[in-house]
C-alpha cells in the first residue's frame, strides 16, 4: 500500500514541475493500492478552492475516490498521543506527522515530496 501525499495530488493537478512523475506513479500503481488520509483530502480541497480550482476537486474526487478506488484513511482520537510521539520524536509538524502516524496504522509506505519523512525511520519514496 502506498500512502500519496497531498503535494503528490497538487503536483499532479496543478501541473508543477513534478507532474509527470506523478502521472507515471499513478499509471503503475493500481488506485486499489493507493491511500489518501482525510487530512490531506480535506487539505486539498482547500487549496485548490482558494486558487480557484473548484472544478478540479470535483474532477478529483469524481476520478480518484468515487470511480477510483483511492481509500481515504484516517486516525481515531485514541491515536493522537501517538501522533504526538511522532511530532517529538522526529521533529514534524502536525500534518506531516498525521500522514508518517496513518502510513505506520496501515502499513503504508509514504509517497512524498517532502524531505522531512527523509528524518524518520519510514523514509518516503519519490515518483
Amino acid at each position: 500500500m502506498y500512502l500519496v501525499d497531498t503535494n503528490i495530488w497538487l503536483e499532479r493537478m496543478l501541473n508543477q514541475e513534478y507532474a509527470e512523475n506523478v502521472r507515471l506513479f499513478l499509471d503503475q500503481h493500481s488506485s486499489d493500492q493507493l491511500l489518501i488520509t482525510d487530512f490531506s483530502f480535506h487539505s486539498i480541497g482547500v487549496v485548490l478552492c482558494r486558487l480557484g480550482h473548484k472544478e478540479v476537486f470535483s474532477l478529483f474526487v469524481q476520478d480518484v475516490l468515487i470511480d477510483g478506488a483511492v481509500s481515504i484513511v484516517a486516525l481515531d482520537p485514541d491515536d493522537m498521543p501517538f501522533l504526538i510521539q511522532v511530532m517529538d520524536t522526529f521533529n514534524l509538524d502536525f500534518d506531516d506527522a498525521y500522514q508518517y502516524a496513518v502510513a505506520k496504522k496501515y502499513a503504508a509506505t509514504i509517497v512524498s515530496l517532502d524531505r522531512d519523512f527523509d528524518r524518520t525511520e519510514r523514509g518516503r519514496i519519490i515518483p
